[in-house]
């Protein structure tokens, strides 16, 4: 075995559960084979050997055992399986979670500054909301109410919750099925990331009554971490009669892990995506 080579009882770091990592290392193993130009998925001799673990432990981790992840590795790892940004962030939050990064956090009340509060109140002439890691919204401003009336009249308004389940959803959302498939790979990002979190495991119970959203779980494996600069096209004809184009802009609280401030920028250059 190579010199940093890790067995299945690394020291290193603690053991963990992968049964969630599992079905999205074999599907980047796949993507990974297919952008090489091969036909097929890497082996796992292959990835192993590039990320310099042993063949056994990076089988272990693909079926889902309970191995050590330890941070050392993951670059490693990234690097064998060609990651993307959102890919490398959804490892990165699995290694790691139970760390800084994952905490567990109260959303609301004295748990989260005024500061928050008065950014998506301030005088922005565009929608914008408050968030937590499972879309509830914990606050959003007038322009956001006027879009999308919606969050005033839920009671506990959920992001997700609307945009995949809700019949308005896909009357105002073009292309609804382009959002499922995005909203969907977030949700698998953030299960990975909070996997002790009971709501999230709720919510995906919730979501996947609907037929379509089942289709697209099932599917291709994808995973998103935030809908940065993301652009799409809603129909809102109580806002305007033509079809309006907007991006995401996304902010995160070094402090508070899983609140995202959100703001909807009108965006005419170009086609939507």
């Amino acid at each position: 075995m190579p010199m940093g080579c890790l067995d299945d009882e690394g020291p290193r770091a603690r053991s963990a559960d992968h049964k969630r990592l599992a079905p999205l290392l074999r599907a980047w193993r796949l993507t990974a084979g297919l952008t090489r130009g091969r036909r097929k998925a890497l082996s796992q001799k292959e990835v192993a050997e590039a990320a310099d673990v042993s063949e056994r432990w990076y089988r272990s981790l693909e079926t889902g055992g309970t191995v050590s992840l330890p941070p050392e590795v993951l670059d490693r790892l990234a690097q064998a399986l060609s990651l993307g940004t959102d890919e490398r962030l959804t490892l990165y939050a699995h290694a790691l979670s139970g760390s800084a990064f994952t905490r567990p956090y109260t959303v609301g009340g004295e748990g989260l500054p005024d500061s928050l509060r008065q950014l998506v109140e301030s005088p922005l002439h565009a929608p914008a909301y408050l968030m937590d890691h499972a879309w509830n919204l914990i606050g959003h401003n007038a322009y956001m109410a006027a879009w999308f009336p919606w969050v005033v009249r839920d009671p506990a308004p959920n992001l997700l919750r609307w945009a995949l389940t809700s019949p308005e959803a896909r009357a105002q959302l073009t292309e609804w099925h382009v959002h499922a498939e995005h909203y969907l790979a977030q949700l698998r990002f953030s299960l990975l990331n909070w996997p002790e979190d009971q709501t999230l495991d709720e919510l995906l119970d919730e979501v996947l009554q609907v037929a379509e959203c089942r289709r697209i779980w099932h599917g291709p494996t994808q995973v998103l971490a935030y809908r940065q600069g993301h652009r799409f096209r809603f129909r809102l004809p109580h806002v305007s009669t033509e079809e309006l184009t907007v991006s995401t802009q996304v902010l995160l609280s070094p402090h508070h892990p899983g609140v995202r401030f959100v703001m909807l920028l009108q965006d005419r250059a170009g086609p939507a995506r």
